[in-house]
């Protein structure tokens, strides 16, 4: 919760043209992300929309950058993995083992994604577990980074937007 009240607090100091900026550094946190960052703006004193734009952008931005890295390891160690089986082999691609088990953990989330698909885990993984988290797991089991933007994207809209009517309607009636 201190981290919260850091950024109420921060926001509340900084000019208003930069607590948007703000807003949008709160939204790069996990836990916090769009939906907190929202909140946090609009109790700040921030308009709903430009908190809920700016909370978005800020849990988009980090999704996208995590995606891509996060998708760029996983190829380079597959195909690293196969280099050195093949190699091991001798050059036979029969000659190839099949691959280790799976964690408990690992076998879990595949489990929801067999189950729900891209778009459920997407949709409903705020629920559970950051988007960033989940993001970085979708790509790591090899999904396409364009599959996990679209369906992340569309909720952090969805969480942000429920959570920013929720919270900017409550401040309008205390208010």
């Amino acid at each position: 919760m201190n981290l919260i009240e850091t950024f109420q607090n921060l926001v509340a100091q900084v000019p208003e043209l930069v607590q948007p900026l703000i807003v949008a550094l709160a939204g790069a946190i996990p836990f916090i992300e769009g939906e907190g960052a929202a909140s946090i703006g609009i109790i700040g004193g921030i308009h709903p929309i430009v908190a809920a734009i700016a909370g978005i952008v800020g849990n988009f931005l980090c999704v996208l950058v995590l995606v891509l890295a996060s998708s760029g390891a996983r190829q380079a160690i597959v195909q690293r993995n196969q280099a050195r089986k093949l190699v091991a082999a001798g050059g036979d691609a029969s000659a190839i083992e099949a691959p280790e088990p799976a964690s408990p953990r690992k076998q879990k989330f595949q489990s929801a994604l067999d189950r729900y698909g891209v778009p459920g885990v997407s949709l409903l993984g705020p629920l559970l577990l950051p988007t960033q988290f989940t993001a970085t797991m979708l790509a790591a089991t090899g999904v396409s980074k364009a599959r996990i933007l679209f369906w992340q994207g569309l909720a952090i809209v969805a969480w942000t937007t429920l959570l920013t009517i929720i919270v900017g309607g409550a401040v309008h009636v205390i208010a």
